[in-house]
C-alpha cells in the first residue's frame, strides 16, 4: 500500500470515527431516517452544485440506476441503521460493531468475484463473531430487546458496507470516484426524502446551532469529504482492502465517545475489539 492511501485511510478512519458521535447527538432530536437523509441529500446536493459550476458531468441520465443502488446500500441503509442504533447504545459500540465490515466485504469477494475461502479464513469468521459477542456480552442476563436490535442494525450496516464495497468493484469500474460520491448521495437523497415525510420532530429544538453544525459537520465531512476519499480508495487499492479502514475506526471512535460525550471505555470493549481485528485480518489478510 503506498504512502498516500494508508494517509487516505487514516485520515477516513478519524473522519468516520467522528461520525457516531454527530448521530448520538442528531438522531434523538431529527429521528433515525431523516438523519440519514439529511446527511446524504446535502452531501449530494454540494456535489452536484459543485459538478455544475466546474461543468463536470456525471451522466445522470445514464448512469442513475447505478447510482441509487449504490446510495441505497452503501449510504442511506446503513446510515438509518446506525442512526437507529445510536437511539439506543454508545457510539464506541457502534464504531466497533461496524469493523466487522471488511469480514462481511471479504464474503462477499468469495461469492461474487470468486475469492477462494479456506479453513483459516473459516477460523477467523467464527473469532470475529466471538469478538462481537464479547463487546455486547451476549452472556448477561439483562440484554434488552432494543440493545440487541441496536446491534444487530449495526451488524446490518456493516453487511451493507461490505455489499457495496464489491458492487462498485465488480460493476461500475468504469465510473469516477467522485461521479460515485456525488450521484450516489443525491439519488439516495431524494428517494429517502418521502420517508423522511412520515417523521416529524421539535422545530426548536433542531432549529439550534449544536444541532445544525452537528448536521452540517456529518453531511459535509462524514458524508461529502469521506466518501470521495474512500470510492477512491476502492478504484485505486480494491474493496477489501479500503473497508480495512473499520479496523483503525474503532480507535477513534472510542476516543472520540470518551472526549466529547463522556463515554467509558471498558476491557471488555477493547479485547471484544482485538478479538474482532484478529479473525477479520484473518478473512482479509491476503488483500492488505
Amino acid at each position: 500500500m503506498r504512502p498516500i492511501d494508508l494517509a487516505r485511510l487514516i485520515t477516513l478512519a478519524a473522519i468516520w470515527g467522528g461520525s457516531f458521535i454527530f448521530m448520538r447527538v442528531i438522531a434523538p432530536v431529527l429521528g433515525a431516517i431523516p438523519t440519514a437523509n439529511s446527511r446524504v441529500l446535502i452531501a449530494g446536493a454540494v456535489l452536484s452544485l459543485y459538478f455544475l459550476l466546474t461543468g463536470y458531468n456525471p451522466e445522470w441520465k445514464k448512469n442513475w440506476k447505478q447510482y441509487l443502488i449504490i446510495g441505497i446500500i452503501g449510504s442511506g441503509i446503513p446510515f438509518a441503521l446506525f442512526a437507529y442504533a445510536a437511539l439506543s447504545i454508545p457510539a464506541s459500540y457502534e464504531v466497533i460493531l461496524n469493523s466487522t465490515a471488511p469480514l462481511f466485504g471479504a464474503i462477499f469477494s468469495w461469492v461474487w468475484l470468486g475469492d477462494k475461502m479456506n479453513g483459516e479464513k473459516i477460523i477467523g469468521l467464527i473469532i470475529a463473531a466471538l469478538g462481537v459477542s464479547i463487546v455486547v456480552n451476549l452472556g448477561r442476563a439483562d440484554l434488552s430487546t432494543q440493545f440487541i436490535l441496536a446491534v444487530l442494525a449495526c451488524l446490518l450496516a456493516a453487511i451493507c458496507y461490505g455489499l457495496a464495497g464489491v458492487y462498485i468493484k465488480k460493476f461500475t469500474n468504469d465510473l469516477k470516484p467522485i461521479a460515485i460520491a456525488g450521484g450516489s448521495q443525491l439519488m439516495v437523497g431524494l428517494f429517502m426524502l418521502p420517508f423522511s415525510a412520515t417523521h416529524s420532530a421539535d422545530l426548536s429544538l433542531v432549529f439550534n446551532a449544536k444541532i445544525i453544525l452537528c448536521i452540517l459537520g456529518l453531511a459535509l465531512i462524514c458524508s461529502m469529504v469521506a466518501y470521495l476519499l474512500y470510492y477512491q480508495l476502492i478504484a485505486d487499492i480494491g474493496p477489501t482492502k479500503a473497508l480495512t479502514v473499520t479496523f483503525l475506526m474503532p480507535v477513534f471512535g472510542m476516543i472520540w465517545g470518551a472526549v466529547f460525550l463522556k463515554e467509558i471505555i471498558t476491557l471488555q470493549m477493547i479485547f471484544g475489539t482485538i478479538t474482532i481485528l484478529l479473525g477479520t485480518s484473518l478473512v482479509v489478510k491476503k488483500h492488505i
